[in-house]
């Protein structure tokens, strides 16, 4: 048995073993999501959705995502993908631009940034494209004609995401080296802000500080988990959340399907405090269009966390970066780039 062919088993046989433990949930979105999901056939990913059917109730017309790269949605690639429930496309597109993709050491060119958008486009209505800004080098300019190529495809949704340097890469060499300038926050916020304004003239509602998605387009997946719902991560490195607790999967190919064979969960479990969980809403809530409701605040944390989080909040509202409407705590257009900073300022630390 190949490699591939055992660990596909495998996932089928964790999704058999945890089906108790969302027995009184509806599955709404269905996501094929880190690593690289693009190297399964039609066969494979048939059978892992066919097994999600079988042991879970799902909704009458789930979404079903699937991530890929450009380098990997060939035309062929893209047929077999519509031949599946799949009906909805992440693509890690994060520039057309050939300087910020090898800057950012990317597999794929500009050119086939392009051309798979264009060959998904004929099979596939839902489609996300993920776009990188705060780039060294990256001009105003650059940055627009970027936003202005994805709204030239008529794509229903984007994820922008600000570029981070990991330790021990290639960027984080030649900034250390200054063959390249570093990360600046002021151009991160200028790009950001700039997204912001074009896209909701381009009709797109920022729901999630790095989301924007047509009316009807917003990613089930990404809501689900901003507004605290319950998932289940399945496979190695995957992760779970139960509103109570949060758990991990090891992230070794070999234990982990060496453990599941054997009937086991190789799982690791935290168990959130009830300081955790008001902290997580928090930090979730500010980061969408749909707030922190204070009314949910004081029902499932008390009183005291409810009075906490509107003293803490007060010097925020006065310097216009909240606000309160409808009994929501919302960040204002001022505050949207220091959300997470404003969020972990209302953090109770006990």
């Amino acid at each position: 048995m190949g490699k591939k062919e055992a660990m596909v088993l495998a996932l089928q046989k964790e999704l058999e073993l945890r089906k108790e433990s969302f027995a009184e949930e509806t599955v709404q979105t269905i996501y094929f999501g880190g690593g690289t999901p693009s190297v399964l056939e039609t066969e494979e990913i048939n059978a892992l959705i066919a097994t999600v059917y079988a042991h879970y109730r799902v909704a009458a017309n789930p979404e079903i995502t699937l991530e890929a790269n450009p380098d990997d949605l060939s035309k062929a690639k893209i047929e077999q993908l519509a031949a599946t429930p799949i009906n909805r496309l992440s693509i890690g597109i994060q520039s057309f631009f050939e300087d910020d993709l090898k800057l950012m050491n990317r597999a794929h060119n500009a050119e086939e940034a392009e051309a798979c958008i264009t060959m998904a486009r004929t099979y596939f209505d839902n489609i996300s494209i993920d776009l990188i800004y705060g780039v060294p080098g990256m001009t105003k300019e650059r940055w627009i004609s970027n936003i202005e190529k994805a709204l030239a495809f008529q794509i229903p949704h984007i994820s922008s995401y600000a570029l981070t340097v990991e330790p021990k890469t290639a960027l984080k060499k030649f900034i250390d080296k200054g063959l390249i300038a570093p990360v600046d926050d002021a151009l991160a916020q200028e790009h950001h802000h700039i997204l912001c304004e074009r896209l909701q003239t381009a009709g797109f509602i920022n729901y999630e500080f790095s989301n924007f998605g047509k009316p009807e387009f917003f990613s089930q997946n990404n809501t689900a988990y901003w507004l605290g719902k319950k998932y289940l991560g399945i496979g190695p490195s995957a992760h779970s959340y139960d509103g109570v607790q949060r758990g991990w999967n090891i992230n070794n190919n070999p234990q982990y399907i060496k453990a599941i064979n054997q009937g086991q969960l190789p799982m690791e479990i935290e168990e959130l405090s009830k300081t955790d969980r008001y902290n997580e809403y928090i930090m979730t809530g500010l980061r969408t269009i749909w707030g922190v409701s204070l009314e949910r605040i004081k029902e499932e944390f008390g009183a005291e966390f409810y009075d906490y989080l509107l003293q803490e909040a007060d010097n925020k509202i006065l310097k216009g970066l909240l606000f309160i409407e409808q009994g929501h705590l919302l960040v204002s257009k001022k505050g949207k780039f220091l959300s997470d900073g404003i969020a972990a300022d209302l953090f109770r630390v006990n």
